[in-house]
């Protein structure tokens, strides 16, 4: 498993190996040209082709195609729904009507100055999945995602979900406090804020190495993969990308996971470099009732990509049980 050195010079097993040391320069904020495109409909509440307007006037981007038992699927930090694409549509192509959106400031959706907290992405989700009207429908929540599904449950309960999975999640809870020693230090996610204001652009193509352990002997990750990630992470905008470490970083969803009574699927890589196996997944499964945790040995934290056969079967294998 991978080390980070703490400021005070601590081996510790930690997130995002050597990210925080990454070159910074002053980066200028990035521009959603989506958003600069496309009028913002008016806040009537209820779903148009590719956006919903939420409570607060935040327009949401989200995808919804096919038919059949519905997948919402929830992305990580600071991608967008692209980064469910390969899950998609491998479940598309076997009956399932597939729903992702584009979380509040990040990819297409518009960028409130305010609103980065789970609270609100649990309800900006919860106003969507009662929009589209859907009902026994299977939450997957991938990294910062899984937070997002764990808080909709506590928030809205489970009568309209019928299972959920947590792929390579940030739950149950990443910060070192007293109730939580095996936690990150809250001086590491403050690094990584220092990141984004110094040079964001060089912060997220420098996060790909520890995301797909591409410093792995015998890694196989494309220059494309890399690239994609780095294009997701510059569309989303500054203050999500700023204040949003702050949300995945410092939530405890150890109650919400507590609430969860539905069957669940847990999925996480052994060698995950940015959120480590022993303080996640496995502390995710023993909290739900219903959880069977799957260790991808040699995973990194992109298995939506690196291992999306996999992953795909697994998924599908879950629906279908």
């Amino acid at each position: 498993m991978a080390t980070i050195s703490t400021p005070n010079g601590a081996s510790r097993r930690n997130l995002l190996k050597g990210v925080a040391a990454a070159g910074v320069g002053l980066a200028a904020v990035s521009v959603n040209a989506a958003d600069a495109k496309t009028p913002t409909p008016a806040n009537t509440g209820k779903p148009t082709e590719d956006r919903l307007t939420m409570k607060d006037g935040t327009s949401l981007y989200y995808k919804d195609w096919g038919s059949g038992p519905a997948v919402v699927f929830s992305h990580g930090y600071p991608l967008s729904s692209d980064a469910w694409e390969d899950q998609m549509f491998f479940l598309l192509q076997n009956g399932y009507r597939v729903i992702a959106h584009d979380r509040r400031g990040l990819g297409r959706s518009s960028q409130p100055a305010k609103g980065y907290d789970y609270d609100t992405f649990a309800d900006d989700l919860a106003q969507l999945v009662n929009a589209l009207d859907l009902r026994q429908a299977t939450f997957v929540g991938h990294s910062m995602g899984g937070g997002e599904v764990a808080r909709y449950v506590a928030r809205h309960g489970q009568s309209r979900v019928a299972k959920v999975a947590f792929v390579s999640a940030v739950t149950p809870f990443l910060l070192k406090t007293p109730t939580n020693p095996a936690g990150a230090p809250k001086e590491l996610f403050d690094s990584f804020r220092a990141a984004v204001r110094a040079d964001r652009s060089q912060w997220n193509l420098d996060v790909t190495t520890p995301y797909y352990s591409f410093n792995r002997p015998g890694a196989k990750v494309s220059e494309g993969l890399r690239q994609n990630y780095w294009r997701q992470g510059q569309a989303t905008g500054f203050l999500a990308a700023y204040h949003a470490l702050g949300a995945f970083s410092e939530t405890d969803f150890r109650g919400d996971l507590k609430q969860i009574t539905v069957p669940a699927l847990v999925v996480h890589g052994s060698d995950d470099q940015i959120v480590p196996l022993e303080i996640s997944a496995k502390l995710t499964a023993k909290l739900i009732p219903q959880a069977k945790l799957v260790v991808y040995e040699g995973g990194s934290h992109g298995l939506l990509h690196v291992d999306k056969d996999r992953l795909n079967a697994d998924l599908l294998a879950f629906l279908r049980g």
